[in-house]
Parts: C-alpha cells; sequence; structure tokens
C-alpha cells in the first residue's frame, strides 16, 4: 500500500506526462504551485514508469541537497521496495539502484555521469534551472534530445535566461494556486505592506532582469527598513512561525538581530553556513524553539515547514517567479492554520514594478488590497466581472509564455505580438480566428507582409518557438535578446529626439533598452494599422 496515494490533480499530472510522451513529445514540463507535491507526484511517475522501461532506470536530477534527500525519501515512502540510489559528492550509489537520485554538480563531472549507464527516464525537480549549460550538458548525455522521455517539474517556469522554447518542447499540465486554495489543498493567503519612507529603490540598479542583491541589501540596511519589519512582525505577526526573505547574508544575519531586539526568536540561515548547524537551525524552527527564520535565498527551494504561517518579503523583486518562490513558503496546511500572511517591503515610492501577492496566481485578479484575502479579492473580481476575468486568465498563460523567453518580443496596442529583427523587417504572430492557434508572419518593408512555407496554425509554444528560431536566423543576436548589454544603457540623445518628435513619452528613469521598445512599438503598431490582413 502506498504511503502517499496520489492526489486526483496529481494522476491528472503524470497522465498528462505520459500521453505528452506518448505522441512523439519527450521534454516536457509540468507547473505545479509550491505546497503541491511535485515530488508525490515524480516519485508515482517513477514508480509507475518503471515496468515500461524494459530494464533501464530512472535518474532523478536536483541541484541542493536538501532536494536530493527529500526525493528519496518520498520515492521509499510511495514504494518502500524501490532500490533508490544517491549520487552526490563522494555517495556513488547507482550501479543496483531502480531510481537514481543525483546532484547536477556530480552530474557535471563527464566521468561521474558517464558510470552511469541504462537510463530510461529522466525528472528534473526545479526544472526552471534547466536552461543554464550545466543542465544541457547533462541532460543531452542522457539522450533528452534522443528519445528519452524527459519530465520537468517546478513551481515557476520564469528563468530569464532560458525558456520554454529552448528545452522544454511543451508544459503539458499547469496547476493555479487560487484552484489549490479553493480545494483546500493551500491555505488562503493575506498581504499587507511595510513602507518604509527611508527606503530608496530607485538608487538600485537592475541586473538580469531583477534589483541587484548587494545594493539592495545596502539600501535595506541604511534605511533603518530591517527594525520596521521587526516592528511590523510583532504588531500583525507576534504568534505566528515564519520565514523572512533578504537578499544577502549580511542582511539575514541584521533581520535576526533586529527581531531578538522586539522579543521575538529569530535565527538566520545561508548557503555557506555549515551543514550541521544549518540542520540544528532548521531542526529548531521546526520544535518551535525559533519562531522566525531569516535567509538568503535558501529556503526558496526544499524547505518543507508546513506550520510557517507568515513569509517577510525582504527582498523585493521584479521578478513574479522568484516572488512566488518565496511566498508559497508559507501556504502549506497545517493543523490549526487558518491563512498564511505574506509582510511585503516597499519604499515609499519607486519606479520599479514589484511584484505582490497578486502574482501568486496567473489569473487577473486586479491590485492586492490591505485586509482582503487572495481569494476574497478574486471571487471579487470574479463576481464583478465573470467573462472578463476568463479571458483575461487566458491572456495571462499566454503572456507568461513570452516572459519566459531570451527573445525581445513586444506588443502593439492593439495586441499584436512581434519581434523586431531591423528597421526594416520584423516577425509577428496572428490570431487564427475561432481559436486558441496562431500563424506566423514576416513583415519587410520591401516586400510587405508574406507567411511561411509551411502556412499552419500552431498551438502558442509551438508558435513562439518556431518564430523566435527564425529570429536567431535572421538577425544578430544583440538584436533580438531581452539580455543584450546595450539595452541597460542611457538613451541616446538620438532615440530621446526621435521619440520627441513622434509624441512619445519616455518614463523618468528609462533605459535605452526601453525607450527602443517604445520606438518599435510605435513604429510597428503604425504599419500593422495601415495593412489589411487576409483572415487566417
Amino acid at each position: 500500500m502506498n504511503a502517499f496515494t496520489p492526489r486526483p490533480y496529481q494522476r491528472d499530472a503524470i497522465d498528462a506526462l505520459r500521453n505528452g510522451w506518448a505522441t512523439g513529445q519527450n521534454r516536457l514540463a509540468v507547473v505545479l504551485p509550491t505546497g503541491a507535491g511535485k515530488t508525490v507526484v515524480f516519485s508515482h511517475l517513477a514508480h509507475q514508469m518503471l515496468d515500461s522501461l524494459g530494464g533501464r532506470r530512472a535518474l532523478v536530477i536536483a541541484h541542493r541537497e536538501e532536494l536530493i534527500e527529500q526525493a528519496a525519501s518520498k520515492l521509499l515512502a510511495v514504494d518502500p521496495m524501490l532500490r533508490v540510489g544517491i549520487v552526490k559528492a563522494q555517495r556513488d550509489d547507482h550501479h543496483d539502484a531502480d531510481v537514481i537520485v543525483a546532484s547536477v554538480q556530480t552530474l557535471a563531472v563527464p566521468r561521474r555521469r558517464e558510470a552511469i549507464r541504462d537510463i530510461g527516464l529522466v525528472i528534473v525537480d526545479e526544472c526552471h534551472h534547466a536552461a543554464a549549460r550545466t543542465y544541457m550538458e547533462v541532460l543531452a548525455h542522457f539522450g533528452a534530445w534522443r528519445g528519452v522521455p524527459v519530465a520537468g517539474f517546478t513551481a515557476t517556469m520564469t528563468r530569464e535566461d532560458g525558456g520554454l522554447a529552448e528545452v522544454w518542447e511543451d508544459v503539458v499540465f499547469r496547476l493555479d494556486i487560487l484552484d489549490m486554495i479553493s480545494d483546500g489543498y493551500l491555505c488562503d493567503v493575506r498581504g499587507k505592506r511595510i513602507t518604509v519612507d527611508t527606503l530608496d529603490l530607485n538608487k538600485v540598479r537592475t541586473r538580469g532582469g531583477d534589483l541587484v542583491e548587494g545594493q539592495l541589501g545596502k539600501a535595506l540596511e541604511d534605511s533603518g527598513a530591517l527594525d520596521a519589519i521587526a516592528k511590523a512582525y510583532r504588531d500583525h505577526a507576534v504568534d505566528r512561525p515564519g520565514v523572512v526573505f533578504t537578499p544577502t547574508v549580511a542582511t539575514a544575519q541584521a533581520a535576526a538581530e533586529s527581531l531578538r531586539a522586539v522579543g521575538i526568536t529569530a535565527a538566520p540561515v545561508w548557503g555557506d553556513m555549515g551543514r550541521d548547524e544549518r540542520r540544528a537551525t532548521l531542526a529548531r524552527y521546526s520544535a518551535g524553539e525559533v519562531q522566525v527564520l531569516t535567509n538568503c535565498m535558501v529556503l526558496t527551494e526544499g524547505f518543507d515547514a508546513p506550520h510557517t504561517s507568515c513569509a517577510v518579503i525582504a527582498r523585493p523583486t521584479k521578478s513574479a517567479g522568484l516572488y512566488v518562490q518565496m511566498a508559497g513558503r508559507a501556504l502549506r496546511p497545517a493543523p490549526g492554520k487558518t491563512d498564511a500572511l505574506l509582510l511585503d517591503v516597499m519604499g515609499a515610492s519607486t519606479r520599479h514594478k514589484l511584484a505582490s501577492m497578486v502574482d501568486l496566481t496567473a489569473r487577473e485578479v486586479g491590485q492586492a488590497e490591505e485586509g482582503k484575502s487572495l481569494r476574497e479579492v478574486a471571487e471579487e473580481a470574479a463576481a464583478a466581472e465573470k467573462r472578463r476575468v476568463l479571458a483575461a486568465r487566458v491572456e495571462a498563460e499566454e503572456i507568461n509564455l513570452f516572459g519566459q523567453s531570451t527573445i525581445r518580443w513586444l506588443r502593439t496596442q492593439d495586441g499584436t505580438w512581434f519581434i523586431r529583427l531591423t528597421g526594416a523587417m520584423f516577425l509577428f504572430l496572428v490570431r487564427d480566428h475561432g481559436t486558441r492557434l496562431y500563424r506566423m508572419r514576416r513583415w519587410t518593408e520591401a516586400h510587405g507582409v508574406h507567411p511561411p512555407r509551411d502556412d499552419v496554425a500552431r498551438p502558442l509554444p509551438e508558435a513562439l518557438a518556431w518564430l523566435e528560431q527564425q529570429a536567431k536566423v535572421l538577425a544578430p543576436g544583440a538584436f533580438v535578446s531581452r539580455q543584450a548589454r546595450w539595452r541597460s544603457g542611457q538613451p541616446s540623445p538620438k532615440q530621446v529626439g526621435l521619440c520627441r518628435r513622434l509624441g512619445i513619452a519616455v518614463p523618468r528613469g528609462a533605459s535605452a533598452g526601453d525607450v527602443a521598445d517604445l520606438i518599435d512599438q510605435d513604429r510597428v503598431g503604425r504599419v500593422l494599422g495601415q495593412l489589411i490582413l487576409p483572415a487566417a
């Protein structure tokens, strides 16, 4: 008898993977909210698939020690008769194993991965990391591009330096956090802002799409924000066990000191902390001897403490994916726990668009309101305009796909997605009438609009991947990459002058990339607005 009977949605996720593999795709991903039990899902998946692998084994790839140990224990809980081996650092238990759980760092060493044979299924935990070179090399070695079925699991598919089209062929199953809350699998969540008037986030630069950790940590410390966090915790969460997320080790340690100063037992944990000391600190938290853990980004993945009912986001972020990873730590249900509280640290004002509670869901639910839970906010939006919310949810899912890409996708005012290649050429997507499929088009100054030779309507992930591949062939990487170095510089006088002539308002603090986007959106919008496109 299995110790972990899969929930209905967990069975659906497994079925979606197996059906996808049966159609000929082999690198497929599943996106489940934190707390949905992805380890349980892939443990059952490995157990079910072994009989069909013809004597070959399953390989689970993880990147942190906690995730490796967690996966191995869940596999044994699902089937105590399984032979589970662990490969990491000095451990090399793979010779007689049915399922091997290995660290990606160890598999990055050629002789270590070459010693592991007969792999018929690969599972990647926290698969939003899989665009990194190390993962790509390991996946290629084990046949990910040669027909070996690969399943990726994550709570968020938003890694900036690699996207769906580059590693994963499709996301075959996705579950929204609001569905989990409605079905009672996760706690409802309320948000509260901690506004620190002296915190100036406008001075914190952006790198790789998010605020620079070191500058952010200094801004928090210099502004007195850590004392404000401690006071807010005492005022709003004095009876809640919680986790504080900070941008640096120094701020994690200082935040713990500030909490202790107001009478709250707190302890910091960080990546380079001694393994035994970190385990002992986490054990004290689980036992209730420590009320609050402060940490520098080590508890975003693989941390399992359901009694946690408060998360302090003292690492303001522009990344919805990172916000979900942090906030999700407080959403697991536990005896006596009715809801979770998110405390968001904010400056008095900021030019940065920071992620917040409403980013936990892909649905369009409007603005978070003080005192209202995510479910209440969502229900009010749904009651006010059910049809609009449904359309917005579809839209949000599509935008998320584009947000995962390394390519610089832009959108005209009327909603057309496009990639600008040169001043005389761009690619764009046309919605197929009456369906959720898309067709690909190219516009050139010399010849106007023309379709590809194989003009078929495709699902959005396929259309996106197809057009991105064309963009990489037709234009230099610096023209189409979201991360091109020139984009973070100051706007040129020529850019600013052009915007003035076109009547385009340039926001204060806009980068060269931001201004280029505004110019391209205006120009492509004008071009497409003058065209009469044939009905697709």
